[in-house]
């Protein structure tokens, strides 16, 4: 867990010194890599780990769009305002999204 909360700290300290460098460190999949260990060191199946990165990979696709809104709304409406219009609006993209996947077979939603 503290191999965990030291990347989000890392993520936070490279941000402050470089947006660059703060964005290519946060857009790595370390929390999912970190997770996929978890999973094997806990002795999960292979098949209950390759199905966490399977998802993984669909669920970040709807959240895309919100790093494109957030910098445009952020000077607009201010920090918490355009935080939560960004949440609102990636849950209605990821339902979106989870409708048109369904339609390639893709069942995101229980």
């Amino acid at each position: 867990y503290l191999v965990t909360a030291g990347v989000v700290v890392a993520v936070s300290e490279f941000a402050k010194r470089s947006d660059r460098l703060g964005g290519l460190i946060a857009a790595l999949p370390m929390v999912t890599v970190l997770a996929l260990i978890w999973l094997y060191v806990e002795n999960q199946p292979q098949q209950k780990i390759a199905n966490h990165a399977w998802y993984t990979f669909w669920y970040v696709i709807p959240t895309l769009p919100m790093f494109l809104v957030f910098p445009w709304l952020l000077p607009r409406l201010g920090f918490w305002p355009t935080l939560g219009v960004c949440l609102v609006f990636t849950v209605i993209c990821f339902a979106l999204f989870a409708i048109v996947a369904r339609w390639f077979g893709v069942e995101l939603l229980p």
